[in-house]
């Protein structure tokens, strides 16, 4: 028998798939449907519907709050599957000047403009992480460009 776990994300990713790679869900409405509580719910988005998996997922709180859930196509030869790709290859830390490779990559490339370069290394600047210690400000860099590069190949 399958946990519960597995059926809630096997759910989602048909609901993902149905609305053809992009799923508005409501967490308590979900619950409901599995009667489980709502942060089964939380955790099976967390774990299984991660950047590093291909998905973007965009919470809002509140009473009419939702989950969106985006499934990023990491097979296609365009931007969005060559920026999921490199999502992949930058691991758990990347150090600045690395990250500034692959910056101007994309913009030699033209997936981004110079501008976009330019707001991304800013983002994820040592100046701007100075207050973390390392390895812990490679790490935050590392998650903070590839959720920049995730929402970009959406």
């Amino acid at each position: 028998m399958a946990r519960l776990s597995d059926v809630i994300e096997s759910f989602i990713k048909q609901v993902i798939s149905d609305a053809e790679g992009v799923a508005e869900i409501q967490r308590n409405e979900l619950a409901s449907h599995f009667k489980c509580v709502p942060s089964q719910i939380n955790y099976v988005i967390s774990t299984r519907f991660t950047n590093d998996r291909g998905y973007f997922v965009e919470s809002r709180r509140g009473g009419g709050g939702y989950i969106r859930i985006s499934r990023v196509n990491v097979t296609s030869a365009d931007s969005g599957g060559y920026l999921m790709h490199i999502v992949s290859a930058i691991g758990d830390r990347i150090g600045q000047q690395d990250a500034d490779a692959f910056i101007m990559n994309f913009v030699d490339y033209g997936i981004i403009e110079p501008r976009e370069a330019g707001i991304m290394r800013a983002a994820i600047s040592d100046k701007i992480l100075l207050r973390i210690p390392q390895p812990g400000r490679d790490a935050m860099r590392a998650d903070i460009l590839k959720n920049i590069l995730t929402v970009l190949a959406v």
